[in-house]
């Protein structure tokens, strides 16, 4: 995988050249001090990759020459992260680390125990740096795919109007939680197949309520412990985007 990567959307599927925009391009030449004559994978987020040349080391229009185009497969399956909105920035690394385990959706969830509330402006401006966070995970990773990042919603009405998913799972501190490979071994024998779509729901800190996890288990929701330990927000979120990872690409 080459060192340089840049994020664009060409007018068409198959162009010659590709001029990047003020942000890529500073990026690209100043930050990363690409130089003229080396390679660059532009990529659109949705799985095309255009492999290029530096034409042009533009520090607000870098021009790079096409050489050829490849299209990333995407993955077997496909993960949404609905996440409780955590403190501080914690959720600037949990769409990072999201990103780079291949999360598809990310949708950034306000439960009864979230201490964070954006409205407004404010949720517009904390979407793009999410966006943008993801971006950068993407670039670092070599992840062809972006995820896409939902307006906030509140988790009732998200658990609630959950559709289309294969499996839907909450993690939980609650008795009676089972194990991911349970759920999904006994998904595989029923269906005879691996789960294509699944969501995954993780709290905030202390967790979602009783009346929460009820109100998902009613909706289809499996509660899925995550070991015996309490986990901060961010390693839960890793530590569940991993294992399920693991578990479909493995099955």
């Amino acid at each position: 995988m080459s060192d340089f990567r840049a994020y664009c959307q060409p007018a068409t599927r198959e162009p010659v050249e590709i001029i990047l925009s003020p942000d890529e391009s500073h990026h690209l030449v100043t930050v990363n001090r690409a130089h003229v004559g080396q390679t660059v994978v532009a990529f659109d987020g949705r799985g095309s990759e255009w492999i290029g040349t530096l034409a042009r080391a533009d520090k607000r229009a870098a021009v790079l020459k096409v050489r050829f185009l490849q299209k990333a497969k995407p993955l077997p399956h496909e993960i949404t992260l609905g996440q409780a909105l955590p403190k501080g920035q914690s959720m600037d690394s949990i769409v990072r680390k999201a990103t780079e385990l291949g999360a598809a959706w990310i949708v950034p969830l306000e439960s009864e125990r979230t201490q964070v509330h954006l409205d407004g402006d404010r949720q517009d401006r904390k979407i793009e740096k999410w966006q943008t966070a993801a971006l950068e995970a993407a670039k670092q990773c070599g992840n062809p795919w972006l995820p896409e990042i939902a307006p906030i919603q509140r988790a009732g009405a998200f658990i609630e109007s959950a559709r289309g998913y294969d499996l839907k799972l909450i993690a939980s501190l609650h008795p009676g939680a089972r194990s991911l490979r349970q759920v999904l071994t006994d998904f595989r024998t029923t269906q005879q197949r691996a789960p294509r779509k699944v969501l995954w729901l993780i709290g905030p800190e202390g967790d979602f309520t009783p009346a929460e996890m009820s109100v998902s288990q009613s909706c289809g929701f499996e509660p899925i412990t995550l070991g015996p330990l309490v986990l901060r927000c961010e390693t839960a979120a890793v530590y569940a985007l991993s294992v399920l990872s693991y578990e479909l690409q493995s099955g």
